[in-house]
């Protein structure tokens, strides 16, 4: 297609897909679309492994990473020890988390302890200067053709590395005055996510941002404008082609590849989501700090509710709501049935129309007939 984003990433189609599943990266990048790796709470070592398989495994297509460096957060400056920021998480917040499992019939003792909350400051210690660091040498050890910072403008660090590699850099927005700040920053790419989207996310519908920042950002850079990727309940062709229509260069996705084969979503949350209608995400701080949007559950629910605790800043919302989600989802799966009104995941408001499982290569075709179709559609209006 003729877009930027095809020239600058050498992609057929201006699809980018954000998955934490190294599969779903493959085969989207074989579809034609880009697969990108969401390494934000991965160690460095990790991070080489899921890496390299991809390097064996995609056949030199290119692909992606994206990670969460933001410009502010309650640990900037410090240098990362792993596990010290469990100290740092009220007793309040622990006790209303095990309350909540004894209403759901989960023992909270073998749970709620700083042991295994330390498990949960992945995300904390990457986000330390030189625990970000240790993510970006990862990174430019292999042959990547994109790196995203999901939150604020990414820093000089950052940037300055990526051009030196060649590497262009994308960040994600949620309002036009992020999206100038971004500009004026020299970000290669710009994904303008509305507030429909999963995970960290603002309030502003896609539907307005999109044309919203696309006119803000010609006005800068009239010749030469920052290609615009369209973000937040995005997962059919035809709302990816109305995006393109509004000014974006392509569509980056996430939700809808959460209930694909390859994906690693556990499968009582797949199956929660085929079941979801457009109604069933909330969007809250009470998972990591800063405002995500996810699938509605008890969980969800009980920290929305009248006389819950206040959730605490990025990264340590992290520290106690991760580990604990992560042995619910497990209990989940094994047919717990106070495990499964709790079990959520990170999801937009497209999840209405996450309907079929189908693989991550089928939904990349599905995306290319869907975008023809509402082509061919709006052509045959004219004359």
């Amino acid at each position: 297609m003729k877009s930027p984003i095809c020239t600058m990433l050498g992609i057929e189609f201006p699809l980018v897909a954000f998955t934490h599943c190294r599969d779903v990266v493959v085969e989207v990048s074989k579809a034609g679309g880009m697969g990108v790796l969401g390494a934000a709470g991965m160690s460095a070592e990790k991070l080489k492994v899921e890496l390299q398989w991809i390097d064996d495994h995609i056949g030199g297509r290119p692909y992606g990473v994206d990670l969460i460096v933001p410009t502010k957060f309650a640990t900037k400056g410090e240098k990362s020890k792993p596990g010290s920021n469990v100290s740092k998480v009220p007793d309040a917040h622990k006790d209303f988390v095990k309350d909540l499992l004894r209403k759901h019939d989960i023992d909270p003792d073998e749970i709620v302890t700083d042991e295994r909350m330390k498990r949960g400051t992945r995300l904390g210690d990457n986000m330390a200067d030189d625990g970000a660091l240790s993510l970006l040498d990862v990174c430019f050890q292999h042959p990547i053709k994109l790196i995203a910072n999901a939150l604020g403008t990414p820093p000089a660090y950052m940037t300055e590395r990526a051009k030196k590699e060649g590497v262009p850099v994308a960040a994600l927005v949620g309002a036009r005055e992020h999206a100038i700040k971004q500009v004026h920053a020299d970000v290669d790419i710009l994904v303008v996510a509305g507030g429909e989207a999963g995970g960290h996310c603002g309030d502003v519908s896609t539907l307005v941002l999109v044309p919203e920042i696309a006119r803000a950002v010609r006005e800068i850079r009239p010749d030469n404008p920052v290609p615009i990727l369209a973000a937040g309940g995005i997962v059919t062709g035809e709302q990816m082609a109305a995006c393109m229509a509004m000014g974006a260069d392509g569509a980056w996705t996430g939700s809808v590849w959460l209930t694909t084969a390859e994906a690693e979503t556990s499968p009582v949350v797949k199956e929660k989501m085929l079941a979801a209608s457009s109604r069933d995400t909330v969007r809250s701080k009470a998972r990591t700090g800063k405002y995500s949007r996810q699938l509605r559950s008890a969980w969800t629910d009980a920290w929305e509710a009248e006389g819950a605790p206040v959730p605490l800043p990025m990264p340590y919302q992290s520290i106690v709501t991760e580990p604990v989600m992560g042995r619910v989802t497990r209990m989940a799966e094994g047919g717990h049935e106070g495990a499964k009104r709790l079990a959520s995941y990170f999801v937009g408001q497209g999840v209405g129309l996450m309907n079929e499982p189908l693989g991550a290569g089928q939904v990349v075709q599905t995306f290319k007939e869907d975008f023809i179709a509402a082509h061919e559609r709006m052509a045959g209006l004219f004359e």
